[in-house]
C-alpha cells in the first residue's frame, strides 16, 4: 500500500483522504495548524468511524515525517507558492514526494521561477518529486491539449471558467472587489496589473507577483503544446450588478451599478503565432446562474467544449489521488503535469501503477 500523509485537514482533505482510502492507499499521518482540530481523529474530518490517526500540529511535521517515512504527502492548504514554500522545502529535505492542489504550483516557473528552481534543486538532491495538480489539470489542461490533437491549424485557444464567490468566503469576495464602485475597483484591484512588462518581470524576479489561476494555466498549455510565449499580460475587469443583488458572504445588498465580481484575463502571444487567452470569472451569482467551464480552439476546424456545473472540489481531489502514481513514477524535481502522461482514471489500487 502507498503510505500517505495529509497536510491541511480542511474542506478539501475530507475528499482527498477518503479517495485515497478507497483507492487502496493508507493514511499514516495528518497535520494542521488549527488548534480546534489538532488531536482529533481524522474520522471527524471524514465524517466516518475513527481511523486511529490523530491530527498532529504541523510544527511536528518534520520529526513525524522522518519517523513514519511516507511515500507521498498531499498538501491542501494555500493557493500561492510563497505560502506553501516552507512545507515543500521540508518535505523535499526529507525526500518525501508531494502532490499539492496549490493553484500556483500547477505551473510555477512562469510566476515564481526563482522559488520554483530552489525547490526543484532541493527535490532533485533528495530524489523526490513535487507536483501541482487539480481540476485545471484536466478541465483547463489535458482536455484542451487533447482537443488540439484533433486540429489541423490553430490560431487561438480561448478559455473561460466561472465560479460563485459566495462559495469561497469573505477573503475571496473582497479580493474580487465585490461591493466596490468602479473607482474603488480601479484603485484597489485593477491597478495591481496596470503595470509595464518591466515592472511585472521585476515582481516575478522578486517573488512578489500575484498570478491569477489562468496565468499558470496558460504557461502549462504553452509547455504542453511546445509553444514559446513571447509576451504575456494579465488584467482584471469588473463585473457590475444589473440589478440589486444580495451577498450572503458580505451580508449586504449590492446596489445596481456596483461591482459583483471580476474577470481575470490572461493573454499570451507565442512565437508560433498562436494566441492563448484564458479568463476566470468570479462573481456573486443570481439565482439562475451556475459554474461553467468552456474552451474554444479556433483554426481548422473550430471546436468548443463546455462543462456545465462542474463539481470543482470533488474533481480537484479526485485528480490529486489519481495522479499519485504518476508523481511517484516521475523523475525527481519540481515536475509539472504538462511533462507527465495524460491524467487517467485509476481503476485498480494505486500501488499497482507504481513502476
Amino acid at each position: 500500500m502507498i503510505k500517505v500523509v495529509q497536510i491541511g485537514c480542511g474542506k478539501m482533505s475530507k475528499y482527498t483522504m477518503r479517495y485515497a482510502y478507497e483507492k487502496g492507499a493508507s493514511i499514516v499521518g495528518a497535520f494542521d495548524a488549527d488548534p480546534f482540530i489538532i488531536g482529533s481523529d481524522i474520522g471527524t474530518v471524514l465524517e466516518s468511524e475513527e481511523k486511529g490517526i490523530a491530527i498532529e500540529d504541523v510544527k511536528k511535521l518534520e520529526s513525524t515525517l522522518k519517523l513514519i517515512k511516507p511515500d507521498i504527502a498531499i498538501v491542501t492548504t494555500m493557493s500561492l507558492l510563497n505560502d506553501i514554500a516552507d512545507t515543500l522545502r521540508l518535505c523535499a529535505r526529507c525526500g518525501i514526494n508531494v502532490i499539492t492542489i496549490c493553484e500556483e504550483a500547477f505551473f510555477p516557473s512562469n510566476s515564481n521561477p526563482n522559488l520554483y528552481k530552489e525547490i526543484d534543486v532541493l527535490a532533485k538532491s533528495n530524489n523526490c518529486t513535487i507536483t501541482g495538480v487539480g481540476y485545471q489539470d484536466v478541465a483547463w489542461g489535458n482536455l484542451v491539449a487533447t482537443l488540439a490533437g484533433t486540429t489541423h491549424k490553430i490560431t487561438k485557444i480561448k478559455g473561460s471558467s466561472s465560479y460563485n464567490v459566495e462559495d469561497y468566503g469573505i477573503a475571496l469576495a473582497e479580493a474580487h472587489g465585490v461591493g466596490l464602485c468602479f473607482a474603488e475597483f480601479e484603485e484597489k484591484i485593477a491597478s495591481v496589473d496596470n503595470i509595464s512588462n518591466l515592472e511585472r518581470n521585476l515582481l516575478i524576479e522578486n517573488r512578489e507577483f500575484l498570478p491569477s489561476y489562468m496565468w499558470n494555466t496558460v504557461g502549462w498549455l504553452a509547455d504542453r503544446l511546445e509553444l514559446k510565449i513571447t509576451d504575456i499580460k494579465q488584467s482584471c475587469v469588473p463585473i457590475f450588478a444589473e440589478d440589486e443583488l444580495y451577498s450572503c458572504t458580505l451580508k449586504m445588498t449590492i446596489p445596481k451599478g456596483d461591482v459583483i465580481g471580476m474577470r481575470a484575463i490572461v493573454t499570451a502571444v507565442t512565437e508560433e503565432n498562436i494566441i492563448l487567452e484564458a479568463e476566470c470569472i468570479g462573481k456573486v451569482y443570481s439565482d439562475v446562474e451556475f459554474d461553467v467551464n468552456e474552451w474554444t480552439i479556433l483554426g481548422e476546424p473550430d471546436t468548443t467544449v463546455t462543462i456545465n456545473r462542474p463539481k470543482t472540489v470533488e474533481l480537484t481531489c479526485a485528480n490529486a489521488i489519481n495522479r499519485i502514481p504518476d508523481v511517484i513514477n516521475a523523475p525527481a524535481g519540481f515536475v509539472p503535469t504538462s511533462r507527465m502522461e495524460t491524467a487517467s482514471y485509476k481503476s485498480k489500487p494505486l500501488h499497482e501503477y507504481i513502476k
